[in-house]
């Protein structure tokens, strides 16, 4: 095996240029072998005592590394090296030319005594992210609010309640029998596949399909039957003709994915006996079952109460029982080779979003990943992790594991930084992500517009009700949780103006920034909605934001045409009250993006090297010289 990882150069403005190679020579089950090379130039001096040195957040290793030769002006050094997979490694070098000790690192050959893992190479020990979601585009679709097919008729089905009118509100709150979420609209996934034009046109590389599996409520995150594709949602024959014509528009299907908990309305549960299957509940609660088994009672966790078992719920949610990842009849039942994972790609996907992946075992995400990879080499995995510290857990770090995170850390840094001016957030945010996640993972990040569970980015940006303090820049300030005053809020047209002006600014810096960018259905035409409920109104076909939508075109359209953004490495250039600015580069070409927070005009101070560069994209007004309020601009550096 011999395969090369890394190359790279640092420009010293000398005759020769210094450089270094890692290769892996051998794959194992547990790491990989390297064999690591540096070539430094003669004119340096008489060069002895070349070291790697590698850190972990653990530990510092250092390697002495051997002369081997001496080529065109080069003295060239090499060392092997044996690293575990669990851990992402910072790398830099030293030695001594002319008794005069130096470093060789990401951004310079010397300095002082400390060196940064900003300012080193990192390296990711067999972890190969799918190059197809490198800086891909992504579009988020909850199934039920995005597009109903005419004339496809529903059946009807206990304990939903379907909207007549498509522009009526969502319901934010209980219905007449205390049940939550199960307004339906009844959008379906051929509604997803009579738009593939549209999403093709806003750029879509891929498509992320909240839950389809049946389940009883609208977002379907309390899943009834994992094998089935739920009534309202269509047919699996429908999810395979969506499936194959987004492939022929170049685009990837990944699927939201539920394993941690099931609903107790399903198969497994079966709480209300609607299903014909003998549940875990009824074996346990129901003394009509007493003495009966029931083949999923080990799918669920349960804690001992007095010498009593209670099944766990999900954050105390008693509609979504605990799933037990301990037990191989359930790891089976989802990772097997006739389980939950082989029937979604048997529909046609490229890849899974696991729902609260923090709250799975590690080696449950381990089988998850080996189900996916069987069914398609190439798959992608994604993880919802908010809180949680991901270098924590093995299983980011692990390459039988999860590839990518939505990246509600950055996310939020930058909201904060647009609506609250929080530099030092923003700042730390950056800092982590480049220093803690693996490369690949770093090109996957979901950065996001919203997702289904916080408030929409328009409401976030244009309106002042939301909590400087608290968590998350989307807290509200007031009305959290009380559904008649989300019911009743709306944006007033200047609210709606301004959070539009700053929201072409944020989706500006996504559009450049390393990961994702990924568009949460209907941010692109102007929906709006707070809370977690009210932001999955229906999409508004008919009553779109047509500068809007014109704009993520044209922000699609600049990521097609600028494709060494996908792998592009990135530096934070300046981040204070006035201006966010960072470079996206590789060894061709070099861009530079300015965008402003400001509500006033600002000037710009451009490097000597971009003032006579091509602009990529601006937002209007806009110039070189100066940036109208939250305005932004790209310049391609001159060569």
């Amino acid at each position: 095996m011999y395969q090369v990882v890394e190359l790279t150069f640092l420009k010293l403005g000398r005759r020769k240029e210094m450089g270094h190679q890692i290769t892996q020579i051998a794959r194992t089950e547990n790491g990989g072998k390297y064999k690591v090379s540096i070539s430094i130039p003669f004119e340096l001096g008489w060069i002895e005592r070349v070291k790697l040195n590698i850190t972990t957040r653990e530990q510092k290793n250092v390697y002495p590394m051997k002369h081997v030769k001496n080529e065109n002006d080069m003295a060239y050094f090499e060392t092997t090296i044996e690293l575990p997979r669990y851990a992402v490694y910072h790398y830099y070098f030293s030695f001594e030319a002319n008794s005069r000790f130096q470093y060789y690192k990401k951004e310079n050959t010397s300095g002082d005594n400390s060196v940064t893992d900003e300012e080193c190479w990192k390296l990711s020990v067999n972890f190969d992210v799918p190059e197809w979601a490198k800086g891909a585009i992504m579009y988020q679709i909850f199934v039920d609010r995005y597009k109903r097919t005419r004339g496809l008729e529903k059946p009807k089905m206990k304990g939903r309640d379907i909207h007549n009118n498509w522009t009526e509100p969502p319901v934010v709150g209980p219905n007449k029998d205390g049940k939550w979420c199960v307004d339906f609209y009844c959008g379906d996934v051929k509604g997803i596949t009579d738009t593939m034009k549209y999403l093709k046109k806003l750029g879509v590389d891929i498509i992320y399909l909240c839950p389809i599996s049946e389940s009883q409520s609208n977002h379907r995150y309390d899943t009834a039957d994992y094998k089935s594709v739920d009534p309202y949602a269509g047919t699996t024959d429908m999810m395979k003709e969506m499936c194959e014509k987004a492939h022929k528009y170049g685009i990837k299907v990944i699927l939201d994915v539920v394993f941690n908990h099931t609903g107790n309305d399903s198969i497994y549960y079966n709480e209300y006996g609607h299903y014909d299957s003998i549940g875990a509940y009824q074996v346990a609660k129901d003394p009509r079952y007493k003495g009966m088994v029931s083949p999923y009672s080990d799918f669920y966790d349960t804690d001992c109460h007095f010498g009593k078992h209670e099944f766990k719920f999900w954050w105390n949610q008693p509609n979504m029982p605990k799933c037990n990842g301990k037990s191989e009849h359930w790891r089976n039942f989802i990772c097997g080779k006739e389980g939950a994972i082989n029937f979604y790609f048997s529909l046609g996907i490229d890849g899974l979003r696991l729902d609260v992946a923090d709250e799975l075992l590690d080696e449950f995400v381990e089988d998850t990943h080996t189900a996916a990879v069987r069914n398609k080499p190439y798959a992608f995995l994604m993880a919802e992790m908010w809180e949680n510290n991901p270098m924590d857990r093995g299983f980011l770090k692990n390459a039988k594991g999860i590839h990518s995170l939505m990246n509600y850390r950055l996310t939020d840094a930058i909201m904060r930084y647009y609506k609250y001016c929080d530099v030092n957030k923003l700042r730390e945010a950056l800092r982590f992500i480049s220093t803690e996640y693996p490369e690949g993972t770093i090109l996957t990040l979901m950065n996001f517009t919203s997702t289904h569970d916080i408030s929409r980015a328009i409401e976030i940006f244009g309106c002042n009700i939301f909590n400087e303090y608290a968590l998350w820049a989307w807290d509200l300030i007031k009305g959290n949780g009380d559904c008649e005053w989300i019911k009743q809020h709306k944006m007033t047209s200047y609210e709606y103006h301004c959070g539009k002006r700053v929201l072409k600014s944020y989706c500006f810096a996504l559009t450049f920034l390393q990961g994702i960018f990924s568009i949460f259905y209907g941010d692109e035409v102007g929906v709006q909605g707070v809370g977690n409920l009210a932001n999955r109104a229906p999409y508004p076909w008919g009553h779109r934001d047509k500068d809007l939508l014109k704009y993520f075109r044209g922000l699609g359209k600049i990521r097609k045409e600028n494709q060494f953004l996908r792998t592009a490495e990135q530096k934070i250039v300046k981040i204070d009250h006035e201006h966010f600015v960072f470079e996206r580069y590789n060894k061709n070409e070099s861009i530079m993006v300015i965008v402003s927070r400001t509500h006033h005009i600002t000037k710009v101070d451009l490097p000597e090297e971009y003032r006579d560069g091509e602009v990529v994209a601006r937002l209007k007004s806009c110039t070189k010289q100066e940036l109208s309020p939250f305005g932004a601009i790209a310049i391609r550096k001159t060569k």
